[in-house]
């Protein structure tokens, strides 16, 4: 299939590893011109050089070392800049630390919450502008399952996420007439390094009726399917990904 984003201009935040690197590269197969960030410089580089190959040259990547956390609309400023333009953003974060309800105190919601909701949502203020001017956009937060299903003891991350869910689905109402969709797509358990360092992915193979985990380039796949032009009817939903795992009728 054409996803029809040839040359489009794609923002993907903490693109260094996992959920977020895969989606860098999958939009870059697609066509698309990419910015991407992360922390960690040495990471960062690395996938910079991934990027670089897959969309056919340096002139096409942008690789930013900041933290989307702490400037959320530097990174989306800059690839505006940059480029001259912004067609796609994927808004993402890396998970804050588990615990239950109750153990965390009110400075780590906080936390939790400007990291996975806030910053998402200050990339998504800046990313509108040239979206509008345009006519044409796709805004797509990489959550979690946990807003569908929130997850044991990781009561931050759940909380958080169904906040930026909320956020998301107000904004695809608002933006529909102007050609932007607004979509959220929520893993489930994937192959990345966190996993295979926590050394838990046959443990965690064992729920998911699909038998393993999921792979990072298919859920970049679909996360690039949602920013597409096929997809200009999609938005304003929570699109699973997670081999089946979640047991709920909505």
């Amino acid at each position: 299939m054409d996803l029809g984003i040839v040359d489009r201009v794609a923002a993907v935040a903490a693109a260094s590893k996992g959920l977020g690197r895969a989606t860098a590269l999958s939009l870059a197969r697609e066509g698309c011109r990419v910015a991407i960030c992360a922390r960690n410089e040495e990471a960062l580089r690395a996938t910079e050089a991934e990027v670089v190959e897959v969309a056919g040259g340096a002139e096409r990547v942008l690789a930013l070392g900041l933290d989307v956390v702490a400037e959320p609309e530097r990174f989306v400023e800059a690839a505006v800049e940059h480029f001259d333009g912004l067609d796609i953003l994927v808004a993402n974060a890396g998970g804050p630390p588990q615990g239950g309800a109750l153990a965390p105190d009110a400075d780590a919601y906080r936390a939790a919450v400007e990291a996975n909701c806030i910053a998402s949502i200050r990339m998504a203020q800046v990313a509108v502008g040239p979206m509008r001017e345009a006519g044409w956009g796709r805004i797509c937060f990489i959550a979690s399952s946990s807003v569908k299903q929130p997850v044991p003891f990781l009561a931050l991350s759940n909380t958080a996420r169904a906040g930026l869910a909320a956020f998301a689905k107000t904004l695809a109402s608002e933006v529909a007439g102007d050609g932007i969709t607004v979509n959220l797509a929520l893993p489930g358990t994937h192959d990345t390094d966190r996993i295979r360092e926590l050394g838990a992915g046959d443990a965690l193979a064992q729920g998911i009726p699909a038998g393993h985990l999921g792979r990072p380039e298919d859920f970049g796949d679909v996360v690039a399917f949602l920013c597409s032009e096929p997809a200009k009817f999609v938005t304003g939903t929570s699109i699973l990904v997670d081999g089946g795992r979640y047991p709920g009728l909505a």
